[in-house]
């Protein structure tokens, strides 16, 4: 990057004059790595390109975005059950502390927005006309954060920043003001930059501006200069980061390098990659490209590097050709499309996207999704294998659309679910410009994307622009893009309903399920060659179209996955007279949906229990990696232990409401046998049906269902008993369920009601758990449950203390029936949540009781627990118990160790070691769910 200072501030302003109506910002700065401090001086010139007549001007002052827990920032991560930047220590926040602001010279004051603590409002003193300027000139020092929150301020080898400066928001028919929220998307203007940072010797400064290098005495002061740039990157390490790679027409600067690779091999990648790109889109602007590892690592090649390394599914050329790929196409594209990307990020995506698409096309057209991989033993049957790489693009279109959990295009970035905003938002864009090839041919697609990026270059546009064009450049109706699929999340759905051979022609009933009207594709095929294909439109309900009858045995809609579809298993028929349309086919565990198969999986499962023992058990299912609305499943199996033949099955059906306040109800039945005692069964069969409303927005990750069934227990009883109403019984149950779990603040709460023949409950359970702010934990839970009437004999289906009777058989006791011995010590929280046993441990009237623990270190806490129960013909019993809690993992693994209760000092007490109770989960689902908060 280093070239004659003369010559480089003499082609600096000679192009600043030719274009003189760009921002510019100077800035003059001081490294101090003892405090972390970049202390600044910065000049601002504002162009007011706008027909508007400017009172003030709002500034974005992003790294103070750090400053506090109080931040936008801040709420977001704790929004994505992040918590370091809220509970962060002083020296690891960063700030950014105004020591003086003026606008032309003359002191002003200025005032941060409203619970934006990274905005700035300036007032002026005078107002600005369009097409004049002003200058703002700021003194401030920005404190440097820990690169923990977000990747960017201080690494563990040096600092590497991004969004340090101060810079004006752009104005565009009224502001576009936006906070930090780690979705790396803030708005600039074109600038003209010049920045002078002066460093310790020792340091090494790298941007992607143009650098010229001066050594002083006890410093080294960089000058750093760049025309119509936006997000200015900052790497200030002790060592070197960059490597350089000069391409036919543009320099390439990355510490994304390849370790196995030659230079010359490396050069020759990134040249064609620049050549692809060049070809789409037309001539870079800028001399040099300038992408660092953080900002790539934050949005991968997902498919690409998930798969254990051990693996080895894809060469090290292919992993970095296409990580390299996808970062300078975005680089290539952000740096000169100047758009709003919290608002109209699709045209950014899918323009990358796209690229990325045609590029494994052109490239890599056979390399399969799963990599080599897929041709091993265990693998090279599944249809999963036989998907080749691009088909990961509808693929995790139609795991989002089944289960209804995608969002329209126009979502603002911000509104966006984690997953959408990094994966399926963004491969939904790219097929809809594959779409549009399709429809529209390549020619005008790819004519109208080079127009679009050759007359945009550098300046702030919308995606209205590029629908101008590419509408100029057809005759065929596109608003069903624009206005269906891009501004709404319509889902499209067509199917071959009819088939009729009429001599040398065949009619085709193709029916519209769904609520949006698009281009669809059929094709005739002989086998899986494709021997023709044509579009047809206007299909709102049900169209028949005829086709030549040719030499081919099947008709299918969207064979190539051209466009996004949310059910592709009915897309074809066979002209062949068969009595099965697709026969059966048997996958291990799970696979991809496959159209030419009715698939069944069959699926190992080891589960355990205290009577019966290892649970060996061989689940058949047809439930395929996307979710379908029809569930079935039916698993036989073998206990070791108990050496019987038991099992369960289930029948589930979703239906998604997607007009209404509901988001989906599941209808259902259920059946289990298993052991409840030695040599003792029980079998359940439970009809019912789930409510689950809709959350508020899709990062809302609060739930709220509301759940009805009716439980049949059958219980098998010893030969000497005799049978009771507690061993064959049927129960009503209706439970209204709502959780919030977050990171700081989490509240649940259920109301629950019970009936039988002989009695009738209700109940509440309310839980709150809080963390201080000193990362303190603060748990709370109120029960409180009472009969309506009561008939029955015994405790059986009363309120527990410590331990809830279970005859719905819904907790996963491991010994439901010990009252002794290891098993006897499960613990999980319902009714009463006792850890010690007391000596009344039933209620058969009514309860209440209070449960809580404090946070002393880290994961050990002390515990509290009061309660009230009331039996028949017995006075108010009051019990109370304390004691240590170990919480390792929230719910899933817990210790208890008692200390104090009605029983006295436990602690000292004969066989302690038989009072410590635990809490153990192996529920997958629950773990799974534990882990994966923040992501969908």
């Amino acid at each position: 990057m280093k070239n004659s200072l003369s010559i480089l501030i003499f082609c600096f302003f000679i192009s600043v004059l030719s274009f003189a109506q760009e921002n510019k910002i100077s800035i003059k700065s001081t490294f101090n790595p003892d405090k972390d401090e970049l202390l600044i001086q910065q000049e601002i010139v504002y162009y007011n390109s706008s027909d508007s007549i400017l009172t003030n001007i709002y500034l974005h002052n992003w790294a103070n975005s750090f400053r506090d827990r109080k931040t936008p920032l801040s709420k977001r991560l704790i929004k994505d059950f992040r918590k370091r930047l809220y509970f962060a220590n002083e020296k690891d926040l960063g700030k950014t502390t105004i020591k003086n602001l003026s606008v032309d010279y003359e002191s002003t004051g200025f005032f941060e927005v409203e619970k934006q603590a990274d905005l700035i409002n300036v007032p002026l003193l005078r107002a600005l006309k369009p097409k004049d300027s002003t200058k703002i000139e700021i003194t401030y020092i920005v404190k440097i954060p820990s690169a923990e929150f977000t990747s960017y301020g201080k690494t563990k080898q040096g600092y590497h920043l991004r969004f340090w400066y101060i810079t004006p928001a752009v104005y565009n028919k009224g502001w576009h003001l936006m906070s930090n929220l780690n979705i790396d998307d803030l708005y600039e203007s074109a600038t003209d930059f010049t920045v002078e940072i002066n460093v310790p010797k020792n340091y090494f400064v790298e941007s992607n501006l143009y650098e010229y290098r001066t050594e002083k005495e006890n410093f080294t002061n960089y000058y750093l200069v760049g025309k119509s740039k936006t997000d200015i990157i900052l790497s200030i390490n002790k060592t070197k980061q960059l490597k350089t790679f000069k391409t036919k027409n543009t320099t390439v600067y990355t510490d994304v390098f390849p370790t196995d690779l030659e230079y010359t091999t490396a050069t020759s990648i990134l040249n064609r990659e620049l050549l692809f790109v060049e070809k789409f889109l037309g001539t870079y602007p800028h001399k040099e490209i300038y992408i660092d590892k953080i900002t790539q690592s934050k949005d991968p090649v997902y498919g690409l590097s998930q798969l254990p390394d051990f693996l080895r599914p894809f060469s090290d050329t292919f992993k970095w050709d296409v990580t390299m790929f996808k970062a300078l196409s975005r680089k290539y594209i952000e740096n000169t499309l100047l758009l709003n990307k919290r608002e109209d990020y699709w045209i950014l995506d899918g323009l990358q996207n796209y690229l990325m698409l045609e590029y494994i096309e052109e490239f890599y057209p056979d390399t399969k999704l799963l990599g080599e991989i897929s041709d091993k033993w265990f693998l090279k049957n599944y249809h999963l294998a036989k998907q080749n790489f691009n088909d990961k693009y509808p693929l995790v279109h139609q795991f989002v659309s089944r289960a209804f959990l995608d969002q329209a295009l126009i979502t603002s970035a911000d509104s966006l679910s984690n997953f959408n905003r990094k994966i399926a938002s963004k491969y939904k864009a790219g097929l809809g410009f594959r779409y549009l090839k399709g429809f529209l041919g390549d020619s005008v697609l790819n004519s109208s994307i080079k127009e679009f990026y050759q007359n945009h270059s550098t300046k702030t546009i919308s995606s209205a622009d590029f629908q101008k064009i590419i509408s100029s450049k057809t005759d065929k109706k596109i608003d069903w893009f624009f206005n269906d699929y891009v501004k709404t999340n319509k889902k499209i759905d067509y199917t071959i309903d009819k088939v009729t051979i009429i001599a040398d022609s065949i009619e085709i009933t193709i029916r519209n399920k769904r609520n949006i009207t698009a281009p669809v594709l059929l094709y005739g095929l002989k086998d899986k060659e494709i021997k023709y294909k044509k579009w047809f439109t206007d299909i709102e309900n049900s169209k028949t179209v005829t086709i030549p009858k040719e030499d081919f045995n099947k008709v299918a809609l969207n064979y190539e996955n051209f466009y996004p579809e949310l059910n592709t298993l009915d897309n074809w028929k066979t002209l062949e007279d068969k009595i099965f349309n697709k026969p059966v086919k048997f996958t291990l565990i799970k696979d991809a949906q496959d159209p030419y198969y009715t698939q069944i999986f069959y699926q190992p499962d080891v589960s355990y229990n205290f009577y019966n023992g290892v649970i060996l058990s061989v689940k058949l299912h047809n439930k395929p990696l996307i979710a379908r609305n029809l569930e079935l499943k039916f698993a036989p199996s073998y206990a070791t232990k108990s050496n019987t033949v038991i099992g369960k099955f289930s029948a589930l059906y979703n239906q998604y409401l997607e007009e209404t306040k509901i988001y989906k109800v599941m209808y259902g039945v259920s059946g289990v046998t298993l052991d409840y005692a030695p040599e003792l069964s029980y079998k359940s069969f439970v009809p019912f049906v789930n409510i689950i409303f809709k959350r508020k927005s899709l990062r809302d990750a609060t739930s709220e269902s509301l759940s009805a069934k009716l439980v049949h227990i059958d219980k098998e009883i010893a030969p000497t008993e005799i049978k009771t109403d507690q061993d064959n019984y049927s129960v009503f149950s209706l439970n209204y369920n709502y959780i919030n779990p977050d990171i700081i603040k989490e509240f649940r709460y259920n109301f629950s009601l019970e009936a039988a023949e002989k009695f009738s409950k209700v109940g509440v359970d309310l839980r709150f758990r809080s963390l201080s702010t000193t990362n303190t934990q603060l748990d709370f839970r109120f029960f409180a449950g009472a009969f309506l009437n009561n008939k029955t004999e015994g405790d059986y289906f009363s309120f527990g203390l410590d331990r809830a009777n279970d005859y719905l058989f819904q907790l996963n006791y491991l010994g439901r029936s010990e009252d002794t011995g290891f098993f006897s010590k499960q613990f999980i929280i319902a009714e009463g949540g006792f850890k010690s046993v007391l000596p009344t441990r039933f209620a058969n009237q009514y309860m209440f009781a209070f449960n809580s623990s404090f946070g002393l270190w880290r994961w050990v806490e002390f515990y509290n627990d009061v309660a009230f129960l009331k039996n028949k013909n017995n006075p108010l019993y009051f019990g109370y118990n304390n004691g240590i809690r170990f919480n390792f993992v929230h719910n899933i693994f817990e210790i208890y160790f008692p200390l104090y209760s009605n029983n006295g000092w436990e602690i000292s007490q004969e066989g302690y070691p038989q009072k410590i109770r635990f809490t153990l989960t192996a529920n997958i689902g629950s773990i799974y769910n534990f882990f994966r908060r923040g992501f969908l």
